[in-house]
């Protein structure tokens, strides 16, 4: 198939211009995060249809895949077209031409909610102490609360000691029931930067009247001061008191205004929904127990913190609108201000109240039909695995849910990478495909049917199906056709990280403000 193809100026000039455009690296999550330009959102051929919808709700969006010339950006493209996308383009010679052309790279993951951290924190040099400072307050037991805006499994993992779990966007809401003295100091931290300078940074702009600091570089600054973490605490933010409630939703209200924050109505919603000429994300900010509980309509559960960190992950378009929704306020609000001073067309959703939370669990994302395939039920799978050496099963979950549990003697492989993840893969009469979600190995079968004269067939429920059905799981990375590129591992993962990898993490954010400068094409401002 013939696709058109975008060059660098192309690209320039639309986010110059902040006109709508979705910069798609298409490679799995580690090579992108190897080097890619700026606002190149990470969406991997093998998650396409499981995402596209979701991440891609304008059908007429102009869309540019990019690869490094393993000829993703082509498949990519030509599997959007079949899914309806009419303006796609493939961008020409992939990231090196990118780089010929004058183009900044940046490295990891996340890289415009971090660098605009970084942003922030050079233009308001907001307040930090360092790992040794917060351990002295710590044992001199100084009247001081430790805050971590991670999500919960990540302060569930490794925590700074007495700290207790507040995400970013509830930290204005919670923090004056945790801190009610305002001669008590509060700490903020993160693993890395960016969460503890934004969370500081809220506190301080919404007029919290307590002293906030950061704790500079996070968990990776306590480590590499040689100071131990807890480890599986469970500490959580309380309920807020009806004042505090109040109070801080006109703290949160007042930095909306000031970072000019739109204001919607349900009406509009209803508009902007059926709306095709312009792309609108519709989040709800909220915890997700609160959110499955009860939600509106459209709306996807994006905690506000998370939404800020990872803004590209769910909002790929870059110049699209976006609205907010919590009926507190705060977790819109805060959220919303920040999302503002990074360049976005934001709105938060007033007016909203219990009565139109219609809709109950978790969110859902729409997915074209999948292809019509062999099923197999999990009993039948587990009888076929004992009885019948020639059948095997291939897992094309990711590789974090692979280790934590797949059905024994099944195969991790990539579906980008399926062709030379066969190579790997003993060759049988049966092939059995499974994934989470489920419908990812429905994509995956017809696939495989080109590469193989074998039965295809795939697990019907994916492995959800197996697990329901009480069947065991084998753990760990016992059978891998493919290397495990489909997650970048942070540098401040784990409880096992080199020294000198978080090191040369916190010497790359130290670099990203000089870098946001080279690009040119942020529009990023700070309150």
């Amino acid at each position: 198939m013939s696709i058109n193809t975008k060059n660098y100026e192309y690209i320039r000039n639309k986010l110059l211009n902040k006109e709508e455009i979705a910069f798609l690296d298409v490679r799995e999550e580690d090579p992108h995060a190897q080097e890619h330009p700026l606002f190149a959102a990470n969406l991997p051929l093998s998650r396409i249809e499981i995402d596209a919808y979701s991440k891609l709700p304008r059908k007429d969006v102009p869309i540019i895949t990019l690869d490094d010339g393993e000829g993703f950006a082509q498949l990519a493209a030509e599997r959007l077209i079949s899914l309806g996308y009419q303006d796609v383009s493939v961008f020409t010679g992939g990231v090196a031409n990118w780089k010929a052309a004058g183009g900044e790279v940046f490295k990891d993951v996340n890289v415009p909610s971090k660098s605009f951290g970084e942003f922030v924190e050079s233009k308001r040099h907001t307040p930090s102490l360092s790992a040794q400072e917060v351990k002295q307050l710590l044992d001199a037991k100084e009247d001081v609360v430790v805050v971590d805006v991670r999500r919960f499994d990540e302060y569930n993992t490794m925590s700074i000691p007495t700290g207790i779990s507040v995400p970013g966007a509830e930290l204005v809401l919670r923090v004056p029931e945790l801190a009610p003295n305002p001669n008590t100091k509060i700490i903020v931290n993160c693993a890395g930067r960016t969460r503890s300078i934004i969370g500081t940074q809220s506190l301080i702009n919404a007029g919290i009247p307590n002293q906030v600091n950061a704790l500079r570089n996070g968990t990776i600054g306590w480590t590499l001061a040689g100071q131990e973490l807890d480890k599986g605490q469970t500490r959580r933010f309380p309920e807020v008191s009806d004042k505090n409630a109040q109070e801080a939703a006109d703290r949160a209200r007042s930095v909306a205004d000031r970072a000019g924050v739109k204001r919607a109505s349900l009406s509009d919603v209803q508009q902007w929904q059926s709306q095709t000429e312009r792309t609108t994300y519709f989040f709800d900010t909220r915890t997700p127990e609160e959110y499955e509980a009860g939600h509106l309509p459209g709306f996807r559960s994006v905690p506000g913190g998370q939404l800020v960190q990872e803004t590209e992950m769910t909002a790929p378009v870059r110049g699209a609108r976006i609205v907010l929704v919590d009926p507190s306020g705060v977790r819109a609000n805060m959220p919303a201000s920040w999302l503002a001073q990074m360049a976005w067309d934001v709105f938060v959703l007033d007016g909203v109240n219990a009565s139109n939370m219609t809709e109950r669990g978790t969110w859902k994302p729409a997915i074209p039909m999948p292809p019509k395939v062999n099923l197999v039920d999990a009993k039948t799978l587990s009888t076929w695995l004992k009885t019948d050496s020639n059948t095997i099963t291939i897992d094309f979950s990711t590789h974090a849910h692979y280790l934590k549990g797949h059905i024994p003697g099944s195969w991790y492989a990539l579906r980008s990478q399926l062709a030379e993840a066969l190579k790997n893969i003993p060759p049988v009469d049966r092939y059995v495909l499974t994934s989470g979600p489920s419908e990812l190995a429905l994509f995956a079968a017809p696939e495989l049917e080109k590469l193989t004269k074998a039965e295809v067939f795939v697990l019907d429920g994916g492995n959800k199906s197996w697990i329901d059905n009480g069947l065991e799981l084998e753990k760990g990375a016992t059978h891998l056709a493919s290397p495990p590129l489909d997650r970048y591992k942070r540098p401040y993962e784990g409880t096992s990280v080199d020294p000198k990898a978080m090191q040369a993490y916190l010497d790359w954010e130290f670099g990203l403000v000089e870098q946001l400068g080279k690009d040119g094409t942020h529009h990023f401002w700070v309150l």
